[in-house]
């Protein structure tokens, strides 16, 4: 398939607010999910320290919070965040919600063009 187009809104959610987008586009080089907070709603503090994912997450929607090591960081709409594998984080959900792109992929697989 040499391109595909998808609506998050058209993949089910799962637990209601993660959207899992790379198998509905076909990526196979990083994983791919949107995530959507209700407002004020607090996300799983996690790190990804076992599988080794090195993660981007680009807000898209509303604003809030992350906490990195206990430490909070106000987000908004068009900022970047990069994660380490090692890196504890949550996300929290501001008055207005909070959306995200979360962008993963094990270091090392990038290749830059010479």
């Amino acid at each position: 398939m040499p391109h595909a187009i998808v609506n998050p809104n058209d993949i089910e959610p799962i637990n209601g607010v993660f959207r899992p987008l790379r198998q509905a586009l076909g990526v196979s080089a990083f994983g791919l999910n949107q995530i959507e907070l209700p407002p004020d709603a607090e996300g799983p503090e996690h790190d990804h320290a076992a599988d080794g994912q090195e993660e981007v997450y680009v807000i898209i929607r509303g604003g809030g919070a992350i906490r990195v090591e206990g430490v909070e960081s106000a987000l908004e709409a068009g900022q970047c965040v990069f994660l380490s594998p090692d890196a504890r984080r949550q996300m929290v959900a501001g008055p207005e919600g909070l959306a995200w792109l979360g962008i993963g992929c094990q270091p090392g697989a990038y290749r830059p063009r010479q």
